[in-house]
C-alpha cells in the first residue's frame, strides 16, 4: 500500500493494523546527538491512548513504546529509529459480522473497491489506532523543535454546541476534554456521556497553537508551510477541515480588518494582530501559529444506520464493541505530532541539512 510515509529529510513511515500483532513506525533522516529516552516519547503515547475516562474507548491498551534502533545511550546515532507498540487488548470478535458489511462514515467501501481485500477487524489500516505510530514519531520531532525552543500545545475549543470561552491554556491538561476552561469541561464531559448513552457521538474543533517558530520556516510555491502543515494534518483520518488564523473569517472582513500591521522596537518586527496564524506568503512571521482542525463525530455508533452488504444488499447495521463517543481530547496529541513531523522537516530543508563539505 503507497502513501505510508511523511516527509522528505526528516521522514516517517507507519505499519500494522489495528488487531495485527503491533503497530510502529520507521523514522528517518533525525540528526545524531538528539538526547532521548523511552519516557520522552511515553509521555505522549499516554495523552492519546485509549481508556482514559469515560469520553473515550474502553480498550484497554498501555501503549509501551519500544524503541529497536537509532537511540544509543541515550541519544539518537543518525541512523533509522525503529518503533514498536505490541497490540495487547484486541477483541476481534466484535467485528466478526462487519466481514461482509460496510459501515457508514468507514472506509470498509472505499477500502474494499480499492484494494478488492479488507481487514474488518477494527477497520485494520483505516483505523485511528495506526495515528499511534505517529504520536512516537512526533515524540522525536517534538524533542528537537524543543531544542530550537519551539513549543506545540493543542485543546478542545468547541464540542457540539458547546464553544469554549475565557481559555486558560495552563487547565488543559487537568481535564479529560483536553480544554482550557475547567467549568465548560465538565459541562461537554457530562454532554458526551449522555451521547454515549444514548447510542450516538459527536464531533468538534481542536485548536493547535505553536510558539517559538523564527519567521522564514517554509517554502514559497508549492510547499508552503500552511500547505504542508494541512497536509500533514488533513492526513489524520478524523479532520474534514482546517483554518489557518481567522481561516474562513477572513472571506467576511475587508483588507484594513484581515491584515496585521507591521511595528518594530528593541524586540525586533511583530505584528500587532494575528489574523494570518502566524504564516504570511507561505512563511512563518515569528508569530504563533494558530490553526484549527474540524473534528468529525466518531462513526461508529449503536443507533441503526442503512447500509449495504459487500454484495450489494441493502440492511441496517448497529455498530457494537467499544469506540470513542468524541474523539477531541485523543485527537490533540496527534495534532501536535503531525504538526511537529512537518516542521521539523521543513526546518532541516531551510537549515541544508545534512551538511556537507
Amino acid at each position: 500500500m503507497a502513501g505510508n510515509q511523511f516527509g522528505s529529510l526528516f521522514s516517517v513511515t507507519t505499519f500494522g493494523e489495528s488487531h495485527g500483532e503491533a503497530i510502529g513506525a520507521i523514522v528517518d533522516g533525525c540528526p545524531a546527538g538528539l538526547p532521548l529516552s523511552d519516557a520522552d516519547i511515553q509521555h505522549d503515547l499516554d495523552r492519546r491512548r485509549p481508556g482514559q475516562s469515560s469520553v473515550t474507548t474502553p480498550r484497554k491498551e498501555s501503549d509501551t513504546i519500544h524503541v529497536l534502533s537509532g537511540v544509543f545511550n541515550g541519544k539518537t546515532t543518525g541512523a533509522p529509529i525503529g518503533l514498536v507498540i505490541y497490540n495487547e487488548n484486541q477483541q476481534s470478535k466484535d467485528y466478526s459480522h462487519l466481514e461482509s458489511v460496510f459501515r457508514p462514515g468507514h472506509a470498509d467501501y472505499t477500502y474494499t473497491q480499492k484494494y478488492k481485500h479488507r481487514d474488518h477487524r477494527g477497520g485494520g489500516r483505516s483505523s485511528g489506532r495506526e495515528t499511534a505510530a505517529r504520536v512516537a514519531a512526533g515524540a522525536i520531532a517534538k524533542q528537537w523543535l524543543r531544542q530550537q525552543g519551539i513549543q506545540l500545545q493543542a485543546y478542545t475549543i468547541a464540542v457540539g454546541p458547546f464553544t469554549v470561552t475565557d481559555m486558560d491554556l495552563s487547565v488543559v491538561e487537568t481535564n479529560a476534554i483536553r480544554c482550557p476552561n475547567t467549568q465548560q469541561a465538565a459541562e461537554i464531559q457530562a454532554y458526551i456521556e449522555a451521547l454515549k448513552e444514548a447510542g450516538d457521538s459527536v464531533g468538534g474543533i481542536v485548536q493547535l497553537r505553536i510558539t517559538g517558530m523564527p519567521v522564514g520556516i517554509g517554502e514559497p510555491c508549492f510547499d508552503k508551510l500552511d500547505a504542508v502543515l494541512g497536509h500533514a494534518i488533513l492526513s489524520i483520518g478524523t479532520i474534514k477541515g482546517v483554518e489557518f488564523g481567522d481561516g474562513f473569517a477572513t472571506a467576511r472582513l475587508l483588507g484594513s480588518e484581515s491584515n496585521d500591521p507591521l511595528h518594530s522596537n528593541e524586540a525586533g518586527i511583530h505584528t500587532t494582530s494575528n489574523h494570518a496564524g502566524g504564516i504570511v506568503g507561505g512563511l512563518s512571521n515569528g508569530e504563533a501559529i494558530v490553526v484549527n482542525a474540524s473534528v468529525k463525530a466518531p462513526s461508529s455508533i449503536q443507533k441503526n444506520q442503512e447500509t449495504v452488504t459487500r454484495d450489494g444488499e441493502n440492511t441496517t447495521l448497529s455498530v457494537t464493541g467499544r469506540h470513542d463517543p468524541c474523539i477531541c481530547p485523543r485527537v490533540g496529541p496527534v495534532l501536535e505530532a503531525m504538526a511537529a513531523i512537518a516542521l521539523m522537516d521543513l526546518m532541516l530543508i531551510h537549515s541544508g541539512y545534512p551538511h556537507r563539505e
